[in-house]
């Protein structure tokens, strides 16, 4: 019995290790939906940075997961708190300044919106990138920074698509 514990246990070692930074660290992560389109695709897998933003603060165009009432969105971050947001004609404009959005691909056709408050403290407005089928801030409303579980901006399958996602 002691040379099957002392055989078995290396693994059992590694076993624990794998479940801890599974949980706490990265883990994979599949995109479900077409709201993240052109940038991401249904059913690509993703690894989700849990510690990303223990240590750097959340930024502007970051590709986030967020936990929604139990579910997994990926949605990109376009509002930090003391933001206002305005959709106008297509065009983003972020405390009445236009900014440009090169992720988008030229199709992508978005609502007229605007924010009517300013953006609070730990609080963010995420949009996909195909906003015609996104459910998002426009609908759901602010996220705050603990329903942000991380950063997912590696795709590791398919492996044609293998790469870093601005």
């Amino acid at each position: 019995m002691k040379k099957f514990i002392k055989e078995i246990y290396p693994y059992l070692i590694v076993l624990v290790i794998v479940i801890l930074v599974k949980q706490f660290i990265v883990s994979p992560i599949q995109v479900n939906g077409d709201s993240m389109y052109d940038t991401l695709y249904n059913n690509d897998i993703m690894i989700l940075n849990k510690l990303a933003y223990k240590f750097n603060d959340i930024e502007r165009f970051d590709i986030v997961v967020i936990n929604y009432e139990g579910r997994h969105l990926i949605k990109r971050v376009i509002g930090l708190p003391g933001d206002k947001i305005k959709i106008e004609d297509n065009k983003l404009y972020i405390n009445d300044e236009y900014v440009e959005e090169p992720y988008l691909s030229s199709f992508t056709i978005t609502e007229n919106y605007e924010l009517s408050t300013v953006i609070p403290t730990n609080y963010y407005f995420v949009l996909g990138d195909n906003r015609s089928v996104s459910l998002d801030s426009r609908s759901l409303g602010l996220f705050s920074k603990n329903q942000i579980e991380g950063k997912a901006n590696l795709t590791i399958f398919p492996f044609g698509r293998f790469g870093f996602k601005e």
